[in-house]
Order: structure tokens, then C-alpha cells, then sequence
């Protein structure tokens, strides 16, 4: 098979053929048909996060079809499944015990301790394979695998905000606000001061105000969500919402959160953040989706040009998400 592959932080993924990889007795092996590009790739490709190995395969929002089942799985050959940033939980920690696998301290990740899916096949638990909904062709479902699944998360932590900030509108929130709307949910999209197109995308999908990070929003919010890496929102997502509002810190990775004034936290505002997703997320957002329906915008990129796409999320001309399409 093929495969992109890092051999360490900071160099562009180099083209690689592999042997097909062989299924353990729980895991099935996949023959992927898409795998959609998130901002973690480029946290792991820059070294701000540490994968527990390398040489490694990047990408953990996979769509395919199963070729070879091990022997304890139930899932037959030839179902379409996708496979997330969790990829194994231990079953037995407090965590996992108390509906908090996300937070399982022995959880393993697709691409990041396992090979992901930058490759024409893969091998995936097959307790964290999920069946897709039959609106979404394969492209268009991927993005669904990580971008979908911590947007809904981070949503749902939002609680019942009515009046909903995102700061940062890429492939997360170009979902959530879809997700949001159809909650009846009032959206106030952030993008980088100048992004007009940035503004008009988030205003198109359905957001009723669009402006700078810089700008204050028409009214105070009841809940901020922030998807864009950069500390410095913190606090202005903090100035944004009203009193006992929420701010959501939706990445794995942020820069510096800059020292802010406790009364910007006073009068019982809460800043959280969100790590990985469950399995329960998982089963509720692609039930969810079809219903809103959630649309996802996408650009395609060919499996061996996943540096060009790494390169255009980065630079932030995908209007959507950077999706690979492999098979």
C-alpha cells in the first residue's frame, strides 16, 4: 500500500510503499476511501504535540470499508465505517467507568500512537468503528471524524447557550454552526481581522453576525466556543459572554492563554476545555447530522499531495475542510 509518512517533527511527509497492515483478533482491517486533514496533523507535523512514535502515519478522520475482520469482531466485510481521533480506552480506570473515556489515561489515538489514515488501508479497533449515514458519500463523512465529533462535544459542554460565539471558522465550526442553527441556537462568528470571506462563509451557513477576533459582538453572549489555536482569544471570548456564561476551549493545542484581570472570570463564567470525544458522542452526532442535514463544504486533495493540503490548511484557504481523497 501507500502511505504518507512522518519521520519526525518539522519535515514534510515523505510517500511510502508499505505492507498492508494484518488485523489483530478486535481489529479489522480498512481499505480507506477518505481521511480529512485537521489542524492536530499540523500540531503534530510542527512538534507542539509529541506522538509516542515515529516513523508515523498522520490522519484520524478515516472513511472505509472493512476487507478483513479479526476473529472476535461482529463487523462484516464490506460495511463502510469511520474511524476517529479515539482509538483505544482501557474499560476499567474511573475515567472510563464513569462515561469519561475521553479522559482515559491509557487511551491510544489513530495518528498519533497507532498509524492513521494518510494510507490505503489501515487496521482500527472495531469498538471504535462507526457506521456512517448513507447521505454522505465518502468525502463528504470524513470530516464528520474529528471536526464533527469536537465541535459537537464542545457544543454540548456550551450547554444551553442561546447566543453562541465561535472564534475560528474552519472545519469545526463550519459544521457546528450548522448543528447549532438547527438547535435554535443564535450564532456570532470570529474569524481573523480582514477575513472577509472567512465572514461571508460563517454568515452563509448561517451565522447572524460575523466579525473580527478584535471586535466586540452586538450583544453579550451566553457561551463562546473557541476552535482557532491562539490564547490570546481567552480573553476576549471572557469579555464577550455575560455573567454565568461559558467559554469553551475547543483544540487540543493553544498558544499561551496571556494573563487576564479576575473580573473578567468573576461573576461565575466558566473557561473549559474539551479533550477527545466518546464513543457516545460518536453514535449521537451521526444520527444528528442527517437530520439537520448537516452539509459539509470540501476541498479534495490526492493521497500523495497531503503536504499541499497540510500547506492550505495552515495557510487558511480551505474554505470547509481539506479532505484526501485515497480510493
Amino acid at each position: 500500500m501507500l502511505a504518507m509518512v512522518l519521520d519526525r517533527a518539522g519535515q514534510p511527509l515523505r510517500c511510502e510503499e508499505r505492507p498492508i497492515p494484518q488485523p489483530e483478533s478486535d481489529q479489522v482491517l480498512i481499505r480507506i476511501e477518505a481521511c480529512a486533514v485537521c489542524r492536530t496533523d499540523l500540531h503534530i507535523l510542527d512538534g507542539e504535540l509529541s506522538p509516542s512514535r515515529f516513523p508515523l502515519i498522520p490522519g484520524h478522520e478515516i472513511i472505509g470499508r472493512i476487507a478483513r475482520s479479526g476473529g472476535a469482531t461482529p463487523l462484516p466485510e464490506g460495511a463502510r465505517v469511520g474511524v476517529p481521533w479515539l482509538a483505544w480506552t482501557c474499560g476499567e480506570c474511573p475515567f472510563c467507568l464513569s462515561s469519561r473515556e475521553n479522559l482515559c489515561d491509557r487511551a491510544r489515538f489513530t495518528g498519533f500512537d497507532l498509524d492513521g489514515g494518510f494510507a490505503e488501508y489501515t487496521v482500527a479497533d472495531a469498538r471504535f468503528c462507526f457506521p456512517i449515514p448513507e447521505r454522505y458519500t465518502d468525502q463528504e463523512a470524513a470530516p464528520l471524524m474529528c471536526a464533527g465529533l469536537i465541535g459537537y462535544r464542545s457544543l454540548k459542554l456550551a450547554g444551553d447557550a442561546e447566543r453562541l460565539g465561535i472564534y475560528g471558522i474552519g472545519a469545526a465550526a463550519h459544521i457546528l454552526i450548522q448543528v447549532a442553527r438547527h438547535q435554535h441556537r443564535r450564532v456570532f462568528a470570529f474569524t481573523r481581522a480582514g477575513d472577509d470571506a472567512g465572514q461571508e462563509f460563517a454568515r452563509a451557513l448561517g451565522a447572524e453576525w460575523a466579525g473580527g477576533s478584535d471586535e466586540k459582538p452586538p450583544i453579550p453572549l451566553d457561551a463562546a466556543i473557541i476552535f482557532a489555536p491562539v490564547g490570546s482569544l481567552v480573553p476576549a471570548a471572557l469579555r464577550a459572554v455575560t455573567k454565568g456564561g461559558v467559554v469553551v476551549c475547543g483544540g487540543i493545542h493553544m498558544s499561551d492563554i496571556p494573563s487576564f484581570r479576575y473580573q473578567l472570570l468573576w461573576g461565575e463564567r466558566v473557561l473549559r476545555s474539551v479533550a477527545n470525544l466518546t464513543r457516545a458522542d460518536a453514535v449521537e452526532l451521526l444520527a444528528l447530522a442527517p437530520k439537520v442535514p448537516v452539509r459539509t463544504e470540501i476541498q479534495s486533495f490526492p493521497l500523495t499531495a497531503a503536504n499541499d493540503a497540510l500547506s492550505s490548511v495552515r495557510s487558511g484557504k480551505v474554505r470547509g475542510a481539506a479532505v484526501l481523497a485515497i480510493s
